[in-house]
């Protein structure tokens, strides 16, 4: 008994051709966010770390002032779209939780390569926006942990300056 894939493949097709283009939108943004701001076992977490991770992953053409890097597991950040986040303002959520993070901040110099890197490692929560259940998007600025407060008030938040986190 012989089978034709001319019906199977034509379903294969369809369901190829039927996918939401938004959705394929998504996992790109996913994609990006991950290939910026992810890396789950670090090593060093130095500035030779901001240095190779920077360059690795594309961000130094121009030098990119400032990345963040959360550590952990890809389903612990996703839930910060869902049970482990919540709303913050601008359409972003706030984790619950902290995050081992490693934020590189450019050193000066050129924005041209080759780009040199500071490293900076903390515990914190993180703020992202969400598409579809993922994150697509990672805000930048430094929340203090002892000033932010996972549900604002009055859509207020507590931030240090980007520019200068010694504040």
């Amino acid at each position: 008994m012989t089978m034709s894939l001319g019906p199977l493949f034509l379903v294969f097709v369809l369901g190829l051709v039927s996918t939401p283009p938004t959705l394929a939108q998504n996992n790109e943004r996913y994609d990006k966010f991950l290939k910026q701001h992810y890396d789950a076992k670090p090593s060093g977490r130095d500035d030779r770390y901001c240095n190779h991770m920077m360059e690795d992953r594309d961000l130094t053409s121009p030098c990119k002032e400032r990345n963040t890097f959360i550590h952990g597991k890809k389903k612990s950040i996703r839930a910060v779209c869902g049970e482990n986040g919540n709303p913050y303002e601008n359409n972003l959520r706030i984790s619950i939780s902290e995050f081992q993070v490693t934020t590189c901040s450019h050193i000066g110099g050129s924005p041209r390569p080759p780009c040199r890197y500071r490293a900076s490692k903390d515990f914190r929560r993180i703020v992202i926006a969400c598409e579809n259940g993922l994150p697509v998007h990672f805000d930048e600025s430094i929340i203090s942990p002892k000033q932010a407060d996972p549900s604002p008030r009055n859509g207020s938040a507590s931030f240090l300056s980007p520019l200068n986190p010694e504040q």
